[in-house]
Protein backbone atom coordinates (compact mmCIF):
# COMPACT_ATOMS: atom_id res chain seq x y z
CA UNK A 1 0.00 0.00 0.00
CA UNK A 2 1.00 3.69 -1.15
CA UNK A 3 0.08 6.75 0.69
CA UNK A 4 1.21 9.96 -0.31
CA UNK A 5 1.15 13.32 1.10
CA UNK A 6 1.79 16.34 -1.02
CA UNK A 7 2.66 19.46 1.36
CA UNK A 8 3.60 22.67 0.01
CA UNK A 9 6.13 22.87 2.77
CA UNK A 10 8.08 20.88 5.25
CA UNK A 11 6.06 23.56 8.22
CA UNK A 12 3.23 21.50 7.31
CA UNK A 13 3.57 18.57 8.72
CA UNK A 14 2.13 18.17 11.81
CA UNK A 15 0.67 15.32 14.11
CA UNK A 16 -2.47 14.90 11.87
CA UNK A 17 -0.21 13.03 9.17
CA UNK A 18 1.27 11.08 12.02
CA UNK A 19 -2.23 9.58 13.57
CA UNK A 20 -2.83 8.85 9.73
CA UNK A 21 -0.11 6.93 9.28
CA UNK A 22 -0.36 4.86 12.67
CA UNK A 23 -4.06 4.57 11.91
CA UNK A 24 -3.62 3.15 8.23
CA UNK A 25 -0.89 0.82 9.05
CA UNK A 26 -0.84 0.25 12.56
CA UNK A 27 1.57 -2.59 13.87
CA UNK A 28 3.11 -3.29 10.03
CA UNK A 29 6.52 -2.21 9.27
CA UNK A 30 6.80 1.00 6.77
CA UNK A 31 9.28 2.89 5.15
CA UNK A 32 9.24 6.78 4.93
CA UNK A 33 10.88 8.88 2.29
CA UNK A 34 11.22 12.53 2.08
CA UNK A 35 11.90 14.15 -0.87
CA UNK A 36 12.39 17.76 -2.38
CA UNK A 37 9.17 18.37 -4.80
CA UNK A 38 10.48 19.53 -8.09
CA UNK A 39 8.18 20.92 -10.77
CA UNK A 40 9.11 22.58 -13.77
CA UNK A 41 6.75 23.01 -17.25
CA UNK A 42 10.84 24.15 -18.88
CA UNK A 43 11.66 21.12 -21.36
CA UNK A 44 15.58 20.28 -21.66
CA UNK A 45 17.28 20.60 -25.03
CA UNK A 46 17.97 16.91 -24.20
CA UNK A 47 14.36 16.20 -23.48
CA UNK A 48 12.84 18.07 -26.55
CA UNK A 49 15.66 15.98 -28.81
CA UNK A 50 13.92 12.59 -27.74
CA UNK A 51 10.61 13.83 -27.87
CA UNK A 52 11.42 14.80 -31.57
CA UNK A 53 12.78 11.35 -32.14
CA UNK A 54 10.19 9.55 -30.70
CA UNK A 55 7.48 11.90 -33.06
CA UNK A 56 9.69 10.84 -36.41
CA UNK A 57 9.19 6.95 -35.38
CA UNK A 58 7.40 5.26 -37.83
CA UNK A 59 3.34 4.26 -36.31
CA UNK A 60 2.42 1.60 -37.95
CA UNK A 61 4.30 -1.20 -35.71
CA UNK A 62 2.65 1.14 -32.75
CA UNK A 63 1.26 -0.40 -29.23
CA UNK A 64 -1.11 1.14 -27.55
CA UNK A 65 -0.79 1.23 -23.59
CA UNK A 66 -3.65 -1.49 -23.10
CA UNK A 67 -1.11 -3.86 -26.08
CA UNK A 68 2.06 -2.76 -24.26
CA UNK A 69 1.25 -3.65 -20.80
CA UNK A 70 -1.23 -7.20 -22.13
CA UNK A 71 2.63 -8.25 -23.30
CA UNK A 72 4.20 -7.34 -20.33
CA UNK A 73 1.35 -9.85 -18.35
CA UNK A 74 2.61 -12.36 -20.76
CA UNK A 75 6.15 -12.01 -20.66
CA UNK A 76 6.59 -11.01 -16.91
CA UNK A 77 3.76 -12.56 -15.53
CA UNK A 78 2.75 -9.30 -13.58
Amino acid sequence: MVTTFYLESAQDVNNSILDVIKSKYQSKPISIKIEDDFVSDDLTDEFKKELDLRLSEDDSDYLTASESVALLKEKYGV
